[in-house]
């Protein structure tokens, strides 16, 4: 007759050398963030709101456009200002522009249609946006995160159901009056820039596009790495 003690200690002693010899799993590299195929500029439509604070990501935008020969025009289907077009030298995939016209809280059904249509991972989207928590001259660039009250952005997360967006935050600076006052905050998001700032802006739509360019021809990561903590300089 077996003995049941026996038998549990029979298999007990048989794992020991299992548990002594196991070892944790080695930890799977992180996967490179994915090169942008869209870059999208955010913003709002109308002459009352060009060149202000808040449109410097249309202003991004238009850089990149200028400087890809990409030609941006009224897109209804993706209810925005839209281009497309090969730039070899940053790789063999077409490069998107975008410039939602929804107004910034509605930006999100703009690129949801962008990224509906050729079906394009919201992890290769590239948010560009203004951030007055970021002096002017100063760029940050995020592979994901929260909207941080930015409401383009929170629009950008709602539609496309995650907040693994990479993004590139423009300094605007903040208001100079002090309290954090609400009116003092529009104004300053809504004003333009003075003659002075608008020559640090150039420098810094400069830095924006050679970040992005970094970020297309080696890695987001890369770009992080080199502009994260780089300031322009006015020219």
């Amino acid at each position: 007759m077996s003995d049941p003690n026996a038998e549990r200690r029979l298999a007990a002693a048989q794992d020991l050398p299992q548990k002594a010899t196991a070892k944790a799993a080695p930890k799977a590299d992180p996967q490179p963030a994915m090169p942008p195929q869209l870059i999208v500029g955010l913003g709002n439509p109308g002459a009352k709101y060009t060149n202000t604070r808040h449109n410097i990501g249309f202003d991004a935008v238009d850089a990149l456009g200028k400087r890809w020969l990409v030609s941006l025009g009224e897109h209804k289907k993706f209810k925005g200002e839209f281009g497309e077009a090969m730039v070899p030298r940053l790789g063999s995939n077409k490069l998107r522009l975008l410039k939602p016209q929804t107004y910034m809280n509605l930006s999100g059904q703009s690129i949801r249609a962008v990224v509906d249509w050729y079906k394009i991972p919201p992890e290769a989207v590239l948010l560009v946006y203004d951030d007055m928590d970021l002096p002017l001259g100063r760029l940050r660039l995020r592979l994901s995160g929260s909207a941080g009250g930015h409401n383009g952005v929170k629009s950008a997360i709602a539609h496309l159901g995650t907040q693994n967006i990479p993004r590139l935050r423009i300094g605007i600076g903040a208001p100079r009056l002090p309290g954090g006052d609400r009116d003092a905050t529009v104004s300053h998001v809504l004003g333009k820039f003075s003659p002075n700032e608008q020559k640090l802006v150039d420098e810094v739509l400069l830095l924006t596009t050679e970040a992005i360019e970094l970020g297309l021809r080696q890695s987001l990561e890369k770009a992080m790495s080199l502009y994260n903590n780089r300031e322009a300089v006015p020219g």
